[in-house]
């Protein structure tokens, strides 16, 4: 029961989201490009910027890369038995590969291990924003509506600023430059608006695509790679690496998360089958539900 009531605030934003574009009708589109563009590079930035660099964060980023590209062939092999589009393969990497790792990672982590497991969570959640942010829109230019080519999509991910803002925030904490607390304040404003504003924007989607058909054999294989096989990988990874368990405990439990909410705003900014994004995160979160508390009692929490 107190494992659902720290999912229920995620289907509540859900939720005032599809009622909200249902009754009103929102540019959709408008939306998640301000999230994108406007809100989570101020994230970024404080997180980076508050957080103390260890030694730590290296083996964190090689292990994050490592279960990215893993995936990433996995959802390959799998695109070649279904015969897919290059618009169909980049949706089905935008679902397979990315966990919501953030607003309901985090929580969850929260709740299992307690103030020194969210903060493990946090870095991990950053890292996989930026990989979100980096090979992830190179994947969605590349099977978006333009059909962008290699260097075009290339180009797109250069142009986002969330890496810059990564960047600015490390740099600041290393050379131990104090930003005003005015200034942090409202960097707080904007970075705490991103997350709800990724949820309202998925729930808008889901409002959306309820009357269209999907692809499920693509949404099947996405839900697979995305609860099955992605904790399993990240397990043998971390078994590797020189991380305390609690460490690597949070790893795998972030990475047992369902589709991001960020890949139906990549979906949305590059026409990337959106409505079958959208309904891979839906149906992943759903069934996380059940799984996560699976994947809790197989780690012994």
């Amino acid at each position: 029961m107190d494992l659902l009531l720290i999912i229920l605030p995620v289907f509540i934003i859900f939720f005032i989201g599809f009622i909200g574009q249902r009754l009103i009708g929102f540019d959709i589109k408008s939306i998640s490009s301000a999230a994108l563009y406007l809100m989570s590079p101020f994230l970024a930035f404080r997180t980076f910027y508050t957080h103390e660099l260890s030694i730590d964060y290296v083996y964190i980023l090689i292990a994050c890369l490592g279960l990215t590209f893993s995936l990433l062939l996995i959802a390959w092999l799998s695109s070649l038995f279904m015969q897919t589009t290059r618009s169909e393969l980049s949706a089905l990497i935008l679902g397979s590969v990315f966990p919501n790792s953030g607003n309901y990672g985090a929580p969850v982590v929260l709740f299992a291990l307690g103030a020194v497991g969210f903060d493990y969570a946090v870095v991990i959640m950053v890292f996989h924003g930026l990989i979100i942010n980096t090979i992830g829109i190179f994947f969605a230019s590349l099977g978006g509506e333009e059909k962008a080519t290699w260097k075009q999509a290339l180009y797109k991910v250069l142009r986002m600023p969330l890496a810059y803002a990564s960047s600015l925030g490390i740099l600041l904490q290393l050379v131990d430059i104090k930003v005003p607390q005015a200034v942090m304040e409202g960097v707080g404003l904007a970075a705490d608006a991103s997350i709800p504003t990724v949820m309202l924007v998925l729930g808008m989607q889901l409002a959306v695509i309820s009357k269209k058909k999907v692809a499920y054999r693509f949404v099947s294989a996405s839900t697979i790679i995305r609860m099955a096989v992605s904790p399993l990988v990240a397990a043998v990874i971390v078994s590797f690496m020189p991380l305390d368990d609690l460490y690597k405990t949070v790893f795998i439990i972030q990475s047992a998360m369902p589709t991001a909410a960020n890949t139906t705003l990549l979906a949305l900014q590059f026409g990337t089958e959106p409505d079958l994004v959208s309904f891979m995160t839906f149906i992943t979160t759903i069934l996380s539900i059940i799984t996560i508390p699976l994947t809790l009692f197989f780690l012994g929490i």
